[in-house]
């Protein structure tokens, strides 16, 4: 038994966390979670929720606004979760997340078995300018018997912050392959490329870039379309920019999809933007779901040197890599890959096998399970 921890099971963009805990054989999972969000689309039978305390939002206005460090679990919450791990029998607490792992110290610190954290990207470096921060950051690190990362920029992160080098592992997200078949696509005579990019619409997707970099690519092929999938804080940013660039009319802004629907716009598509940039609050990826999904089905990328998108993109390989906030670069790589068909095409193919090869979502399922029973000793 791993008892898998979840402030909120689950938010949309999770669902690489919802593949990798369902897809576990050799250990049973038991999740644990302080909050339930989409259960018709996560589906999960062992769930134990630990309800917040009434005081709760009074103790985080205390800890943040008062005291200018990291709030951390009540006393009550802490019993809560280790009397759902002893009555689950758990042999190992996976937690979810770095800066929840943060708030959890005290449930580290009294549990007897081994716990682990995986760090994704955006919680690793966010608000470590801040000492109190930092070292609530390096106690936990402390506390852990392993550190998770997905890709080794997080790796290199997360030893900078202090963490013991042979305490942490790349453990990289899992894609179904069988989920995105590769489809060959073909070169759009009439000039009609479609362009896609689906993510949260947060400052380190880099879609300002994007935008720009579609605005002069458009100018050599005009009956171009983009399509930006996914929702967040910068929409109306965005929709302005887009506006401003008098890109209206070829941008669509489309919200959330489905799984489904996102399958379909990959299929639709024939080129892939990720071009992320590192957050003004230090928020950087590790290897983003989309890009690997979109590689999958055989959309080459256009990305940035970034986190650990190099990891997954090889350069006039599989992708094209340019640097942060360079959308002429950006622009200038796509019209010169959209003049040369047998490249790109045979980019999609390389892009499709890297993701075979390096991010099957059986062999990192397999790897964790290894991981989990080495911990518990068996």
């Amino acid at each position: 038994m791993v008892g898998s921890y979840c402030a909120t099971f689950l938010k949309p963009e999770m669902l690489h966390i919802y593949r990798q805990i369902t897809s576990l054989r050799r250990v049973r999972p038991v999740v644990i979670a302080q909050k339930l969000e989409n259960r018709e689309c996560f589906p999960f039978r062992d769930i134990h929720i630990i309800r917040k305390p009434t005081f709760h939002f009074l103790r985080r206005i205390w800890f943040k606004q008062i005291a200018d460090r990291p709030w951390q679990i009540s006393p009550a919450e802490v019993r809560g979760i280790e009397r759902a791990l002893t009555e689950s029998n758990a042999q190992l607490l996976h937690i979810y997340f770095g800066h929840i792992a943060v708030l959890l110290r005290p449930l580290v610190h009294r549990w007897q078995k081994p716990s682990l954290v995986s760090f994704h990207g955006a919680d690793v470096l966010v608000d470590m300018e801040k000492p109190a921060y930092r070292r609530a950051t390096e106690e936990m690190l402390s506390l852990v018997k392993r550190v998770l990362v997905r890709s080794d920029s997080l790796r290199q992160a997360v030893i900078d912050l202090g963490c013991a080098t042979e305490k942490v592992e790349i453990q990289r997200t899992g894609i179904p392959p069988a989920d995105f078949p590769f489809r060959e696509r073909g070169i759009p005579g009439d000039g009609q490329w479609r362009l896609l990019q689906a993510g949260r619409l947060i400052e380190k997707k880099g879609l300002k870039t994007a935008l720009c970099a579609f605005a002069k690519f458009r100018k050599e092929f005009p009956a171009t379309r983009l399509t930006i999938a996914g929702e967040g804080p910068q929409l109306e940013e965005l929709q302005s920019l887009a506006r401003e660039l008098q890109l209206a009319g070829a941008v669509d802004f489309v919200g959330f999809v489905s799984q489904e629907q996102l399958r379909e716009l990959f299929y639709e598509a024939h080129i892939f933007l990720h071009p992320s940039e590192t957050g003004r609050d230090g928020n950087q990826e590790g290897v983003p779901n989309s890009m690997l999904e979109a590689m999958a089905t055989g959309l080459p990328v256009f990305a940035t040197r970034h986190g650990g998108i190099p990891e997954a993109v090889e350069n006039n390989v599989s992708g094209i890599l340019v640097n942060e906030r360079d959308h002429r670069a950006l622009a200038d790589a796509l019209i010169d890959c959209a003049k040369d068909s047998a490249r790109l095409a045979a980019m999609g193919r390389a892009a499709s096998e890297s993701v075979v090869k390096n991010f099957n979502q059986k062999e990192q399922t397999r790897r964790l399970e290894e991981i989990y029973l080495r911990e518990i000793g068996q």
